[in-house]
């Protein structure tokens, strides 16, 4: 394999974000400008340095980037947007990533705003499953399934039925994520949910119950890329980014599923990856064991299990017993979302995580600081993959 050029040669900078909460009266374009500027100060840049810009959430939900830079006043030599979706996240990042070690544009700001304003996921909300060809979560409306969190219940039920996992064992994730959030003073949901206020709380779609759920809220974020070298001379220790490994999709790929599970997919089988499938240990020369800490996309606590099997954390069928015991916990053998994640600090597409990785690698989280952490992952259900080092 042709070796990555790009390893260590760009680091995020600069992060900032907005309060968080389940409705606030703001203009999403006004969430955006104070994050970009949060994020400016964290590593001290002005405005006029900035000349890139990307997100993955434009219209329907938030502003497109093009309309983002003439209202905030910027100059730009490049600017992307993929469709608006939650999964592209790290996508985005590693799209900055390219841009300014290839000298497109040498300070990139990628963003998100969510404000005031109607926002529907699912029922007659369903914009995705109005696609001709349904929707990336799984809707297909014509047969009920109207919402993301059906599609993910559909897995996880395939899941339970296959390896015998229990909801008590699920109940181990957001009790874990809901910890961290309490130790996070930015964080929505702070107070600590026991396993019988999980077992005991409604199904949304069942295996699936309420406290399975991310939340859906307002607030902005910014996260600031540029070069090794530009790095070295700003305000704040560089975070580098030591590897990255793509989204996948293709006929045995589910959103919300591992491949082979048999949702959505042709054949059926216990998915184990294979190093070629594994291409953020070979960009980053690292593996499972080198991860001081690790972060995803929990849309649904499912998805964590999903992300720990994908990523040779374990093997297959064994993300259930892996995350007993506090393992997950801060303080525990790999511990994850250390923010609270998407279900109890605040569903940002996985922008704040990405800013707890940046934040924890500095040493900046107080209470919930990973002690001598050195090597952060971002590792999504998804298939796509960061790492971050100090």
């Amino acid at each position: 394999m042709a070796s990555f050029d790009i390893k260590d040669k760009v680091a995020i900078v600069g992060v900032g974000h907005t309060k968080f909460g389940r409705s606030i009266d703001r203009h999403a374009l006004d969430l955006i400008a104070e994050a970009m500027q949060n994020a400016l100060d964290d590593c001290g840049l002005r405005k006029e340095d900035l000349d890139g810009l990307c997100s993955n959430f434009g219209w329907p939900a938030s502003y497109d980037v093009d309309a983002m830079a003439e209202t905030l006043g910027l100059n730009l030599n490049w600017y992307g947007q993929t469709w608006t979706h939650g999964r592209f996240c790290a996508s985005v990042i590693q799209w900055a990533s390219f841009v300014v070690h290839f000298g497109l544009a040498n300070y990139v700001a990628c963003v998100i705003g969510q404000g005031a304003g109607p926002r529907m996921v699912g029922g007659a909300g369903d914009i995705e499953g109005r696609r001709e060809t349904g929707g990336g979560h799984g809707e297909s409306p014509h047969y009920g399934m109207t919402s993301p969190g059906a599609g993910a219940a559909l897995a996880a039920r395939r899941y339970f039925h296959r390896y015998g996992a229990t909801p008590e064992q699920l109940a181990a994730v957001p009790i874990a994520f809901r910890k961290h959030a309490s130790l996070n003073p930015n964080a929505i949901m702070r107070a600590p949910i026991t396993r019988e206020d999980y077992l005991n709380s409604r199904f949304v779609c069942e295996p699936l119950r309420l406290y399975d759920y991310c939340l859906v809220n307002d607030g902005g974020t910014c996260v600031i890329v540029t070069s090794a070298d530009r790095a070295k001379h700003l305000k704040k220790p560089p975070v580098y980014i030591a590897g990255m490994q793509g989204i996948r999709t293709g006929r045995q790929e589910f959103i919300f599923g591992l491949p082979g599970l048999g949702v959505m997919q042709q054949e059926e089988f216990a998915y184990a990856p294979k190093p070629e499938q594994l291409k953020i240990y070979q960009t980053s020369g690292l593996g499972p064991k080198d991860i001081g800490a690790l972060y995803t996309y929990d849309a649904f606590s499912f998805l964590a299990w999903v992300a720990l099997e994908r990523f040779a954390f374990c093997g297959p069928g064994e993300a259930p017993s892996f995350t007993q015991g506090g393992q997950i916990e801060l303080g525990g053998e790999l511990p994850m979302n250390t923010n609270g994640g998407l279900m109890s600090e605040a569903h940002m597409s996985g922008w704040n995580h990405q800013i707890e990785i940046v934040r924890q690698l500095r040493g900046e989280c107080g209470e919930r600081q990973v002690k001598g952490l050195e090597v952060a992952m971002w590792a999504n259900a998804y298939g796509d993959a960061l790492i971050y080092r100090r």
